[in-house]
């Protein structure tokens, strides 16, 4: 979709939550009214105004999956995320619309 950001798809997404169970993170960068109707099961909320001043809470040893509703803003912040020095950055292709659609469990976001 974007140039130079990677990208996972839903079915992809889904199959890592078996396989690598700690080994990744997902962050949620839609605004909290978006996460509260429901998420990618074990998602973070990370409203996409706020990942720069929240940089300090992402491990750049681990791979990161990123999702907004599309997959517009979350491949945004996947780009911001590698300028900042991040490499294992995923854009979910699609965002929500293509997890919900693939069948995939959606799931209420975790507390803040």
């Amino acid at each position: 979709m974007y140039w130079n950001i990677k990208e996972i798809d839903a079915p992809d997404l889904a199959e890592w939550y078996d396989r690598k169970a700690e080994g990744f993170r997902v962050i949620d960068v839609r605004e909290m009214n978006e996460i509260s109707r429901g998420t990618v099961p074990g998602a973070d909320p990370m409203p996409m105004a706020t990942v720069p001043v929240r940089l300090n809470e992402l491990d750049k040893h681990k791979d990161l999956v990123v999702v907004c509703r599309s997959g517009a803003r979350s491949a945004q912040v996947c780009m911001y995320l590698q300028q900042q020095g991040f490499e294992r950055v995923y854009n979910l292709r699609g965002g929500m619309i293509a997890w919900a659609s693939s069948g995939q469990q959606v799931a209420l976001p975790r507390a803040v």
